[in-house]
């Protein structure tokens, strides 16, 4: 696939992701923040679950549905970490979800869509944790705790 085509799936894939956290608040009232609705699901909530349930498939479904017209052929994810550090940084964005009361696509899309002061400092504290722990984990820790370099 050419850059230019690359480009084209990620402005769509932006485009939908926009469209469907509209849909979803103006048709259902309710926020795109995917750690609410997967973490409702878990806990089996009654309410809402048939939304909640094809909102998830759909995330599920996207990508398949992009590989196939893609003629097959999947995007590579390349994973340079263990499985410990994988799930170590699985259970802090669980934490963190919970802790900054949402996640990055409810305060990410939705919360700077909406101009809430609340959501601008979450993702600020996003970003700003993110550069931090890419700097220790790829430039003090390195390859010797498992990192790639």
């Amino acid at each position: 696939m050419t850059p230019y085509a690359d480009w084209i799936s990620g402005a769509l894939g932006g485009a939908l992701i926009g469209l469907s956290a509209l849909a979803l608040l103006a048709l259902m009232g309710r926020i795109a923040g995917i750690s609410g609705i997967a973490g409702a699901l878990v806990e089996g909530r009654r309410d809402g679950f048939g939304w909640r349930l094809a909102f998830v498939a759909g995330l599920v479904a996207g990508p398949l549905l992009h590989a196939v017209l893609r003629g097959g052929e999947a995007v590579a994810v390349r994973l340079d970490v263990g499985w410990p550090w994988l799930i170590l940084g699985g259970l802090l964005v669980g934490f963190g979800t919970r802790l900054g009361s949402g996640c990055t696509s409810g305060h990410g899309v939705c919360g700077l869509a909406r101009l809430s002061p609340r959501s601008l400092a979450a993702v600020a504290t996003f970003f700003a944790v993110a550069l931090a722990v890419v700097l220790v984990t790829r430039r003090v820790l390195g390859p010797a705790a498992g990192f790639g370099g």
